[in-house]
């Protein structure tokens, strides 16, 4: 199969597990939405799972690339924070990555139980890894960790896929000077709650 092809394949995925989560959507809706039959789908992936697994692997990637955009900084706070601005536009870029982000972490409950594969997991512990190496924070055990870097991911994740709610409710105008301000505000934010520690 052409890199192309299968990139295509990957974002139409993409987009309907974004929009539907795993259980909500069919190899077979996935085949129509390319023009394929269900069984070309499982011809090149073998599974619903393993095209999942290849959707968020692909995701996972792109947030690896951030990590080589962003470890120029040498002071590790700078880095961290530096990181998670960058997720924020990224999320704005691609928010139908986000909203998989999100079904993944937290809307994913029928899953949990026999899921073999957590794809979302080495990007988890790398942001722990990245917390971690801040002074303040080398002792914090894994899951004191992880319990900021959730409250980080939700202020992003959850401000990057309300733009259509907030439009509405508070109008363009007042969408746009929240757009500029949020980013500033996620960086007080981060910045306030890593220093309380220690």
């Amino acid at each position: 199969m052409a890199v192309n092809t299968r990139e295509q394949f990957l974002d139409a995925a993409e987009t309907l597990f974004a929009e539907r989560g795993f259980y909500g959507v069919s190899i077979a809706a996935i085949g129509t939405e390319l023009g394929l039959t269900k069984q070309a789908l499982l011809h090149h992936f073998g599974s619903k799972e393993k095209l999942y697994g290849e959707v968020l692997g692909r995701i996972s990637d792109r947030f690896d690339a951030i990590t080589t955009q962003t470890s120029a900084a040498s002071d590790p706070t700078e880095a961290f924070v530096a990181y998670f601005i960058e997720l924020y536009g990224a999320s704005l870029e691609e928010p139908h990555q986000t909203r998989l982000l999100m079904r993944e972490l937290l809307d994913n409950r029928r899953r949990a139980d026999t899921a073999g594969t957590w794809y979302l997991k080495p990007f988890l512990e790398h942001l722990i890894r990245l917390l971690q190496a801040i002074p303040s924070w080398r002792t914090a055990s894994e899951m004191e960790a992880l319990a900021m870097i959730y409250q980080f991911l939700g202020a992003l994740n959850y401000y990057a896929i309300s733009a259509p709610t907030l439009t509405g409710i508070f109008g363009d105008d007042a969408y746009a000077e929240l757009d500029q301000a949020f980013p500033s505000q996620l960086d007080q934010l981060m910045r306030s709650a890593l220093s309380a520690r220690g």
